[in-house]
């Protein structure tokens, strides 16, 4: 018997309906199905009456949940790898299993499909030739002023991931960092409350003081 297969599918990161059709018909067909939030990924298999079975693999269990997938993979049977929104791997759990796969000769099969940053970047109105994703920066103050300024020195286009409890503080240091540049802020990408802002930081900075900020942000810069 040979192994089976890794199938790295992407999953939508808001709507629904931006799923792809060859991701219906993957996660129809794999025998096991292993999500970052089970309860999360519940939503999209019942949109789509998908029954396969899943087992979680997050980041705080994906040490030992890896070798759990690769025993399966051994044992001939297909498996599809998702994260709650976009693709996995990116700024979510998958490397470690897609790494172990690889060297224990598994076939890994990407299927494509949504990506925040992507997204995001190709609505921003911000060059998009060359740029450097950097996912989420240090919470740490001090490290991530650092990080800023290390990217200031770029010429790309810098694309960040930021959390709502931790935008204006990210905000603030681009502030000091950058000056008053003009940045981007995009939120709740393909939901009915999608918002894309293009404007000075100070600016983004008053809005967000006055109003509380909701739902992860992707910061271009």
């Amino acid at each position: 018997m040979g192994t089976g297969k890794l199938y790295v599918v992407s999953t939508p990161i808001g709507n629904l309906e931006d799923i792809t059709l060859r991701a219906i018909e993957t996660l129809k067909a794999v025998n096991l199905i292993a999500a970052e939030d089970t309860r999360h990924t519940k939503i999209i298999l019942d949109c789509y009456n998908i029954k396969n079975p899943t087992t979680s693999y997050f980041i705080y269990n994906e040490i030992h949940k890896a070798e759990y997938l690769l025993k399966v993979l051994k044992e001939g049977k297909d498996v599809a790898l998702v994260s709650n929104a976009g693709t996995p791997g990116i700024s979510d759990p998958g490397y470690r299993i897609i790494r172990l796969a690889i060297e224990n000769g598994v076939t890994v099969v990407p299927i494509p499909g949504p990506s925040g940053l992507i997204t995001a970047l190709t609505v921003s109105g911000k060059p998009t030739d060359k740029f450097t994703f950097e996912g989420f920066l240090s919470n740490k103050g001090a490290k991530r002023k650092n990080q800023l300024m290390k990217l200031k020195e770029e010429s790309r286009t810098a694309v960040l991931y930021e959390s709502p409890h931790r935008i204006l503080k990210l905000l603030v240091d681009i502030l000091e960092v950058y000056g008053d540049h003009e940045v981007v802020l995009a939120r709740e990408l393909t939901k009915k409350f999608e918002e894309v802002r293009r404007e000075k930081v100070s600016a983004s900075i008053a809005h967000f003081t006055a109003h509380p900020p909701k739902g992860e942000f992707i910061v271009i810069v």
